[in-house]
Parts: C-alpha cells; structure tokens; sequence
C-alpha cells in the first residue's frame, strides 16, 4: 500500500478511537502527578507560594483551549468540523470563515491546549514536551485523512482554502469574521462534557495530591466549580435527550 493511502487509513482508524488519547495522558499524568506529591523535589515550585498560580496558570491554558473549541462549533453549520460516522467522513460544507480563517484544524489546537493543562500539572517537562510530540503523530494522521476527504470532496475550493491557512499554527491577519451568528444551543447540546471533565481532572488531581500529603487543604474553587459544571451537564444531557429545547435549524 502507498504511504499517501497507508496514512489516510491510519488517520481514519485514529479519528473513530481518538477518545483514547486523553485516557492514556490521564493515566500516564496522574501517575507522575502522585510522585510529584510523595517527591516534592522533583518540581521546583512544589510545596511553595507560587505552586497554586502554577495550577491555576494551566488551568488558563485549558480554559483558553475549551474556548477555541466553543467559539469555533458556536459559529459552524451542521454536520461539519470533523464529523465522522461509520460510513466516512462528513462536510456538507466548507468552513472558511471564524477560526478557520486562521487555522485549518482549529478543534484539534482547542483539544490540544486543554489537555496541556493536566500535562503541565505533573511539573515534568519532559512530559509535556513528550505529550506535545505524541500529540502531534497522533494527530497528524488524523488531519491528513480529514484534508483528502475534503480535497477530493471540494477540490479547487479547498485548495484556494487551504493554500494560505495554517494547519495548526494559527495566522490572525487572515482572519475573517463567521458567515453564520453565534448559537449557544449547539455549544451547549455540543460542547457540554467538556467544561466539567476539564474541572473534574483539575479535582481529582487536587484530591488525589491532598490524599497523598494525608492533608485537607482542597481547592474550593475547583470542587464547587467541578460540582457546578457537573450538574449542568446531567441538566443539558436531559434537555438534550427529552427535549427540543437545544435544536436548531441547520445548527
């Protein structure tokens, strides 16, 4: 098999089981987290002042990511930005406007910036920079799949498109306000776990350290915040499933 089908095959078989990436950096993050906690001088700002505005830095970076993410699905039309089903790819359009003015894969920068936070809570900068490099293999494929699905799908269009927009690195001069307003259900009918398992991961990771130092010097905003997000998203998943509260036209 060519390299050029080799690795849309590779991207297509990534995409449908790419839930698995956050899992494996969860694992490997939590583990080298607990041995920061039990090895404090393995991190240079553990168990000193400046160690919560650490956290609560990284808690930024996920947070911006999470808003890359919303502010992109908030202004796309329906069944496009990634869509995968069982029988393929799906775009009934091209973005060209908004985020993908600026960048061609602006879901995956939001993905990758959210989990860099929990990365960068282990306080290894090897593994951030070993998660960005597996990040970045990963993900590669994936994009590369979508981008032939795309170029056979719209040609011409998406070359002209894709001729002077980033693939990952955005470009903001070439920045284009969205054809379509902003929706707020499909952010919330689309984007609702995110927010909660971003505070849930910050809380476990707070508990777990706390555990470990056998104290009880919680992260208040973190556990109302993790609990707030929490029953919000058992709300919008029922209002989703009973309702037609969050459907919109063409959204």
């Amino acid at each position: 098999m060519a390299l050029q089908e080799e690795f849309e095959l590779q991207g297509n078989w990534l995409f449908k089981y790419r839930s698995f990436l956050p899992l494996i950096i969860l694992i490997i993050g939590t583990a080298l987290y607990l041995r920061t906690e039990i090895y404090p001088e393995t991190f240079i700002l553990e168990e000193t002042p400046y160690e919560i505005y650490y956290e609560m830095f990284a808690l930024i970076i996920s947070l911006f990511g999470l808003f890359i993410r919303i502010y992109t699905v908030g202004h796309t039309p329906k069944n496009t930005s990634g869509r995968n089903t069982k029988q393929g790819q799906v775009a009934d359009t091209l973005n060209t406007t908004g985020m993908y003015s600026v960048v061609r894969h602006p879901l995956y920068v939001g993905n990758y910036l959210m989990w860099l936070g929990p990365a960068m809570l282990t306080g290894h900068f090897w593994f951030i920079v070993a998660f960005t490099l597996f990040y970045w293999v990963y993900y590669e494929r994936i994009m590369y799949a979508e981008e032939q699905f795309l170029r056979t799908k719209f040609g011409k269009q998406y070359l002209e498109w894709s001729k002077n927009i980033p693939a990952f690195i955005p470009n903001f001069k070439n920045f284009k306000k969205s054809n379509l307003p902003f929706s707020w259900k499909k952010v919330l009918k689309k984007e609702k776990n995110g927010l909660f398992a971003l505070f849930l991961i910050f809380c476990v990771f707070d508990f777990s350290g706390e555990i470990i130092e056998n104290a009880t010097d919680y992260n208040y905003f973190l556990v109302g915040m993790c609990v707030l997000t929490g029953l919000s998203y058992i709300l919008l998943k029922y209002l989703k499933k009973r309702t037609e509260l969050l459907n919109e036209l063409n959204r």
